[in-house]
């Protein structure tokens, strides 16, 4: 696999002496994700594949960390972590069997069990990150505790490869829970916030949470993962039905945005404090114990869904959009001093401003 790698330096350093941008895409599932205008197409630009890059490199389950090339389907990642019983925690969306390591770092995206795991970040101990230059620079590594400075690798998660080319990564790994339960209560928005308010503060082993409105109204889904006494015992608290055959169907189109619910146009996604009142903005999936809301709203509506997540100090995203943004960022604006920072980050890494321009903020 180096002659591949050579042959991606090789590429970005001649883009970078003929002025060429350079679009990055792996697995091709999660170019919807961004700003539109970071793919115009254009003659003058250069696309980095680097599905070709491919393959596990190292995996060491008694260390939990699992290294691999940024081209590498994270179906093949998971196969491998489920034969030897663990797990990616933060469950990142794949959408669909195409989806890369690099592409699943990059946009920096997290599934269900984030709100009891924690964020893609706090799992990403190193990486390999191909340069403006067309050099290979390494950050961090495959243990916990080995930064010193400014933690590179975890600012690469979600940056949408405006820094530079990911091409390869290692992360910190988990076990497969013992057991896992789903408990399915009829409750309106307002009784389920109130409800993962109250689970917060007691011992229970909820994994992940969602609430979606339909026909015959709300329903609160509550994951419960952990050893038999603790999942049964929280079980008990929690109350509702269990949720049977279709439960690890359910999570997964959850995960994977496979759910119906996913599927209207434009849909915004909140990030707000957990203990945010219901936001009457329009028809509404609440995960993380309330902290990420998933809203149905025409871009006409635009400025009053960012006012009102702005409000109680918390961002909306346009996150699936078509093309057409209605005059909108994708991204929440950033303060003028916080876009400065950004800005500065990407001369530093990026001077010549090859990758992928404009993909994550219109201004660079």
């Amino acid at each position: 696999m180096d002659f591949v790698l050579t042959e991606f330096c090789d590429q970005v350093a001649t883009a970078r002496a003929a002025q060429r941008p350079v679009l990055i895409r792996g697995g091709a599932t999660r170019m919807f994700y961004g700003e539109p205008r970071g793919f115009e197409p254009a003659a003058d630009r250069l696309w980095l594949d680097i599905a070709p890059y491919h393959g596990i490199i190292g995996y060491e389950p008694s260390e939990l960390v699992i290294t691999a090339r940024a081209g590498t389907r994270l179906a093949e990642i998971e196969d491998a972590l489920a034969e030897r019983g663990q797990m990616l925690a933060f469950e990142p969306p794949r959408f669909g069997p195409e989806g890369t390591l690099g592409g699943c770092v990059a946009t920096g995206l997290s599934g269900p069990r984030r709100m009891a795991a924690g964020p893609l970040s706090d799992f990403v101990l190193g990486v390999r990150l191909l340069d403006a230059n067309g050099n290979v620079l390494r950050f961090g590594g495959e243990v916990m505790k080995n930064v010193a400075g400014y933690d590179v690798s975890r600012l690469l998660a979600g940056s949408l490869g405006v820094l530079g080319a990911i091409v390869e990564v290692s992360l910190k790994v988990m076990p497969l829970p013992r057991r896992e339960l789903t408990r399915v209560l009829e409750v309106d928005q307002a009784q389920a916030l109130a409800s993962c308010v109250r689970w917060r503060a007691q011992p229970l082993p909820v994994s992940a949470t969602a609430w979606i409105d339909g026909p015959e109204g709300g329903r609160l889904y509550v994951r419960l993962s952990g050893n038999e006494p603790a999942v049964n015992q929280a079980s008990a608290a929690i109350g509702g039905e269990v949720l049977e055959a279709a439960d690890a169907a359910f999570w997964q189109a959850l995960r994977d945005q496979t759910h119906p619910f996913f599927a209207q146009r434009p849909l915004w996604r909140l990030a707000v404090p957990p203990t945010t009142e219901p936001l009457a903005l329009g028809e509404t999936l609440i995960e993380w114990q309330g902290g990420l809301r998933w809203v149905s709203a025409p871009l006409e509506a635009g400025a009053q869904v960012r006012a009102r997540a702005q409000a109680v100090g918390g961002s909306a995203c346009l996150y699936h959009h078509d093309g057409q943004t209605g005059g909108h960022a994708v991204f929440h604006p950033l303060a003028a001093s916080v876009l400065q920072i950004h800005r500065r980050l990407k001369h530093e890494f990026d001077p010549a401003g090859l990758f992928n321009p404009h993909r994550l903020y219109p201004e660079f």
